[in-house]
């Protein structure tokens, strides 16, 4: 978390100049004396050299945008790729998040929706962009858990990104074993445009074990994968740890000190692996994240630098799917939000903004050459608001309890990677209950009344503590305590961020034994056999339905801001969290996922008991 704020900050630093950059303006023209070549379907050879990257025996600039197919729905992923050709680049990068494709130990889907990433490298190829692919096995991206699938957190003792841990190493064989038959022939020597393969990701901000990214590097390559290979991460956390992987591209995060780097990468090629239009918003923060990245992205094209725009388009964390960091202690937990815009140059429902026509000016006085026209931006919907109205309440639809003498965390419970736990002990009297360990977001409940609620996000609109103060009462009544999650940390050695209570309940100073749990899901199935309410809402924990009545379908974006904290479906697709802490309150739904007529929405509220507005907006804010 210390070290992503800093990549930010260090953008802001002039980009160094002179002797240090091999590339000087001679050596620029050479870089993109060929910007014509594309891939064609034919074999090309890409090579690292001479401070170069080369292409056909010839000095090439990667100018790469990033996206990733997991946060696009499938049927914009063509109209991104043209968004981004369109600015001019001539690559894109793409992270594959591993827990999107394996949901179980051996259960893979890399071929429905956006989880075929195949079929994204594919459409790169027919628009004629190159592809730099970033498969982790870990990858960050501010995505649940870094991407690492969260069954790992089922093993008690695992750790994560550890050549010596058995459990994490054989988990990762059998995903690289996996995904590396699908990488071969996409790969530009066998005709398809991936000109690059990273290894791992940002590890030296993780550990220090050179022989760990070697490990990897070795089964990309038992597996046929024989690359190039490229590392990305802060300089200075490489020149610490020494965690350079000598043969291997070397990608700086936020720096410009490429002389710094070149020291340690020889004559292999240096260049920037993430440059920062845009930056994170975690929930709470006071307003979107914005950058400024024209000024360095101009310097870098006169010098002929290749860089990746982290991201040039962010899209939206559906689901699940939005990661969180914390400090390597486990405080300071920040949540990110469900839209992923980023601040990016094309924007979460693909239109283009004012940096996208700034960069697209600059990338073609450099090219030299008129960039092609900016493809149609889907077309956005507008409806009358509607209110849901309660259906069913999450009380009577409580799956069978496990009793636990105290609590534990819903990972090793009930091999349950997301959603919420209920945690039920008999109590009589009151006195002050004190959480620990709550992760993430507690609401307490004594004798079905709720009481108060305990966030592990530290903020002034939020209470401070984890503490809760029981009403006192003669006779014996069900403690219930209901834990939401939000995602697991992504970045960091926080890594082991299991969900739900992982730490005593403590009344009075004295824990509480004799529990009972129940896990909740929230996935497809237990939301299909949720039984209706039969009368008025007595607590929270209340799902509401409505209608939301379209002309036509159109991109829409769902205003929240009269609702507290849950979740929101869209004709069963879950758009993702929602929370009045803000700075997001309205959520993005594209028009694949709608119909003409009535469209079905499904609220998940953790506060409300009465319904109120869903309204339209035009964006996301």
């Amino acid at each position: 978390m210390q070290r992503r704020t800093f990549l930010r900050l260090s953008m802001l630093t002039p980009l160094a100049l002179g002797a240090g950059w091999r590339i000087d303006k001679a050596n620029a023209a050479a870089a993109t004396a060929i910007p014509g070549v594309r891939p064609d379907g034919k074999p090309h050879r890409f090579g690292l050299s001479a401070q170069h990257f080369l292409l056909d025996g010839k000095p090439f600039q990667i100018m790469s945008g990033e996206m990733h197919p997991i946060r696009i729905p499938v049927e914009y992923w063509r109209q991104r790729i043209q968004m981004a050709k369109a600015m001019g680049l001539n690559t894109i990068a793409v992270y594959l998040m591993w827990n999107a494709m394996e949901s179980e130990p051996g259960v893979f889907d890399l071929h429905t929706g956006n989880r075929d990433f195949a079929k994204f490298i594919r459409l790169c190829q027919e628009e004629g962009m190159w592809v730099y692919l970033r498969p982790g096995p870990y990858v960050c991206g501010e995505w649940d858990f870094g991407g690492l699938p969260p069954y790992l957190l089922r093993h008690p003792h695992i750790r994560v990104r550890d050549k010596d841990d058995a459990d994490y190493m054989a988990a990762v064989r059998r995903y690289i074993a996996t995904v590396a038959p699908v990488v071969k022939p996409l790969l530009a020597e066998n005709g398809g445009p991936i000109l690059m393969v990273q290894v791992e990701n940002e590890y030296a901000s993780f550990g220090r074990d050179l022989a760990y990214l070697e490990t990897v590097r070795t089964l990309w390559q038992e597996n046929g994968v024989h690359g190039p290979f490229s590392i990305s991460d802060g300089l200075a956390q490489v020149r610490e740890a020494k965690t350079y992987l000598p043969g291997a591209a070397l990608g700086i995060d936020g720096d410009t000190d490429f002389a710094g780097a070149q020291a340690i990468a020889g004559e292999l090629p240096v260049w920037m692996g993430e440059g920062y239009p845009g930056w994170i918003t975690h929930w709470g923060d006071k307003e979107f994240a914005r950058g400024d990245f024209a000024g360095t992205l101009a310097k870098l094209l006169a010098q002929g630098r290749s860089f990746n725009m982290y991201v040039v388009h962010g899209g939206t964390n559906f689901g699940f799917g939005a990661g969180a960091n914390a400090d390597n202690d486990y405080s300071n937990f920040q949540p990110v939000i469900t839209s992923y815009d980023y601040g990016s140059p094309i924007d979460e429902h693909g239109a283009p903004t004012a940096d996208y026509h700034a960069f697209r000016k600059l990338i073609a006085a450099h090219t030299k050459q008129q960039p092609p026209a900016l493809p149609a931006v889907p077309p956005m919907a507008s409806f009358a608001a509607v209110t849901p109205q309660p259906y069913a309440s999450l009380w009577d639809n409580l799956p069978a309890a496990r009793h636990v003498q105290r609590p534990q965390p819903n990972e090793l419970l009930f091999a349950q990677d997301h959603g919420m736990v209920l945690y039920r002990h008999g109590l009589k009297g009151g006195g002050e209950l004190i959480l620990d360990g709550a992760r993430d977001y507690a609401t307490v409940f004594h004798g079905g009344r709720y009481v108060d609620y305990v966030s592990r996000v530290k903020h002034p609109k939020l209470r401070a503590d984890n503490k809760v103060q029981l009403p006192a009462r003669q006779d014996e009544a069900p403690l219930e305590i209901l834990v939401d999650s939000f995602g697991h940390v992504n970045f960091g050695h926080a890594m082991a961020d299991r969900k739900g209570l992982v730490g005593d309940v403590q009344l009075d100073g004295k824990p509480l034994e004799g529990w009972e749990a129940v896990g909740l899901p929230l996935d497809d199935a237990w939301l299909a056999a949720l039984k209706p309410l039969q009368g008025k809402p007595a607590r929270p924990g209340i799902f509401f339905k409505g209608a939301l009545s379209l002309a036509q379908p159109g991109d829409c974006y769902l205003d929240m801001a009269d609702w507290a904290k849950g979740y929101l479906w869209v004709n069963g697709h879950l758009l993702g969290r929602y929370w009045n802490l803000g700075p997001q309150q309205r959520l993005y739904c594209p028009a694949p996922w709608l119909r003409t007529g009535d469209n079905e929405v499904l609220v998940l509220d953790m506060h409300r008991t009465e319904a109120a507005a869903i309204r339209s907006a035009a964006g996301l804010q």
